[in-house]
């Protein structure tokens, strides 16, 4: 997907959420903004650094779409795993295995085998890897597919906690309950940024009931 004079600023703390259609460039935008891929044009800064910057890394929290995760190895040993590439150790690692398995419902399944998770398990260790160190930047690719809609509830509680604490948070998502729980929010549409600002704002902004029936108005404009 090409991306279309995409210019975002997104404030320290702030819950920001890319909505759009499958196909809209919003992983691609999520792939630029952490470095795994390149801009041919343009220039992007997270925490104040230029991208890439290998420094980042052990300051941000990813969570891709494609689970990256050792099914040979253990949920618990995952995160070991995970938590010693983020300099985590001792004690210190142990109490955040223990805080983020419980925080996506794995406690009981620490020492079950990942080969023989299920996808929504799958996704629920991959958002406790990227929520093992603590980052001050959390970026997370579609992170409720195939959750339930009750685990959903309590890991948004934890990420309505994480941006209370300070963290910022960038997140795309399907689901227009989820966009209603974000500080601001932005639409994709065929490589293009076709509206940014808070959910509310935004349905005003177009007359509509709805923030999916807004985007639908909001994003005809540029269609």
């Amino acid at each position: 997907m090409i991306l279309r004079e995409v210019s975002l600023r997104i404030g320290r703390g702030e819950l920001f959420g890319l909505l759009g259609p499958s196909g809209s460039g919003k992983t691609t935008l999520i792939k630029l903004i952490t470095g795994i891929d390149a801009a041919d044009e343009g220039r992007i800064a997270i925490l104040g650094e230029r991208v890439p910057s290998l420094p980042l890394l052990g300051r941000i929290g990813y969570m891709a779409q494609a689970d990256a995760l050792y099914g040979e190895l253990t949920a618990k040993e995952n995160l070991m795993f995970f938590g010693a590439m983020f300099g985590l150790g001792g004690s210190r690692l142990t109490e955040r295995i223990g805080a983020t398995l419980a925080t996506v419902g794995l406690a009981q399944e620490a020492g079950k085998l990942v080969s023989r998770f299920s996808g929504g398990m799958k996704r629920r260790l991959s958002l406790a890897v990227a929520l093992l160190h603590e980052p001050e930047l959390l970026i997370l690719d579609e992170p409720t597919v195939g959750i339930d809609p009750a685990l959903r509830v309590s890991i948004w509680t934890s990420l309505l906690a994480l941006r209370e604490r300070g963290t910022t948070i960038v997140l795309t998502t399907h689901v227009m309950d989820e966009a209603e729980r974000c500080d601001r929010i932005g639409l994709l549409r065929e490589g293009s940024l076709t509206a940014v600002g808070h959910p509310d704002a935004l349905k005003a902004r177009t007359g509509a009931a709805t923030i999916e029936e807004a985007f639908i108005r909001l994003g005809g404009d540029r269609a």
